[in-house]
């Protein structure tokens, strides 16, 4: 008897481990099918709804780059002092229009825009501006107080044609 209640103990742990690996299986089964689901679903979603829009969208931009060509407005050449003693920087620059609609308005505007322009990199260290990253946020921040002189988004990009520091 004593034997018939030593073997009993001894088959339920077997079982009970069994029963822990079979449902640690099933669970890493369904954990994996799922993941597998919820990433092909991802992909077919994105594929249908981004993707298609991207691809037409290219298509749209490729015509209408060859209907329109951009409109250049060049300003005068910049001279500035920067915020370290002795150090100058010259600067020309190029913005590219949205619309060819609001040249005469920017024309009218290039006193406020030069004024913003030279504000603005003259508080700046030639430090800062020597790096690519400080030449791209330099773009981004005079894009920005370009737009905002003008008062509307008229500006889509602009080019440094010249960049000279001393």
């Amino acid at each position: 008897m004593a034997e018939e209640i030593g073997n009993e103990g001894a088959e339920q742990p077997a079982k009970e481990k069994g029963k822990k690996g079979l449902g640690k299986k099933k669970l890493i089964i369904i954990a994996a099918v799922l993941a597998f689901l919820i990433g092909g679903g991802g992909f077919v979603g994105y594929t249908m709804f981004l993707g298609g829009k991207d691809k037409g969208s290219e298509a749209q931009q490729k015509t209408d780059k060859s209907k329109t060509k951009p409109v250049m407005m060049p300003l005068d050449p910049f001279i500035l002092n920067l915020a370290e003693h002795g150090r100058f920087l010259k600067l020309t620059i190029q913005f590219e229009l949205a619309d060819a609609t609001s040249q005469p308005l920017v024309t009218e505007r290039v006193p406020q825009l030069r004024d913003a322009i030279i504000t603005l990199v003259s508080s700046k260290s030639a430090d800062s501006l020597a790096s690519p990253e400080g030449k791209f946020l330099l773009k981004d921040e005079i894009l920005l107080r370009a737009n905002q002189a003008i008062g509307k988004d008229v500006f889509k990009n602009l080019y440094f044609t010249e960049f000279v520091m001393q």
